[in-house]
């Protein structure tokens, strides 16, 4: 019984956050400059701006993304994995988080809540495409640029430069990025579907269509 009531729970907040969503897509160039600049010690506009609404958003997300990621590199640590394992394992860990809760969610027919993770899937993808465009600048990250704040590996820098694509980087970012906004869009046309429909809709048009 639970399973089926899910479905049904909320429609008005279903289709409230995913109005939300495909507003922040909309205005995503905007919110993307975010990763692309540093912003430190600018002003950050007035209150209630957008300028002020995406610098929170940014700034939450750079802490939670930030903690899944060391949090991959800190199950390598623990296993003493190979150092190229480790490398990537943060971003691995960084993309799995999502994508395995949208599973979790499909699975209990939580359909509408499963693409909502999957688009946030594709947000964090955004920001490993805009990690991967800076492998060229430094083989070592600084303290005072690292999450934890000690000096470290760039996970790409070292990544790539064991194929020899460093030079590469941009190129890889943006195929990275263009499949983030294509799971983040066709993330939005699912959560269109499901927030406007009932289950019985959708078999009724599914039987039409057969």
């Amino acid at each position: 019984m639970r399973r089926a009531s899910s479905e049904y729970t909320t429609p008005a907040a279903k289709k409230t956050l995913t109005a939300l969503l495909i507003l922040f897509f909309l205005t995503f160039p905007h919110y993307s400059r975010y990763l692309h600049k540093e912003l430190e010690g600018q002003p950050i506009g007035p209150f209630f701006s957008l300028d002020y609404f995406y610098n929170i958003i940014h700034f939450i997300a750079q802490q939670t993304l930030g903690i899944v990621h060391e949090g991959g590199h800190g199950i390598c640590y623990i296993f003493l994995c190979r150092l190229w394992i480790t490398a990537a394992m943060g971003t691995v860990f960084q993309w799995l988080f999502p994508a395995l809760i949208g599973w979790y969610a499909w699975r209990r027919g939580q359909r509408f809540w499963a693409i909502v993770a999957w688009f946030f899937l594709g947000f964090s993808m955004q920001y490993t495409a805009w990690y991967i465009s800076t492998a060229h600048e430094e083989a070592i990250v600084p303290a005072s640029k690292a999450f934890l704040g000690k000096e470290g590996y760039h996970d790409f820098n070292y990544l790539l430069s064991l194929v020899g694509w460093v030079k590469y980087d941009a190129l890889i970012a943006a195929i990275v990025r263009f499949f983030a906004y294509m799971v983040m869009f066709f993330a939005l046309l699912g959560m269109v579907w499901y927030s406007g429909s009932t289950p019985e809709d959708r078999r009724k048009r599914s039987d039409r269509m057969r």
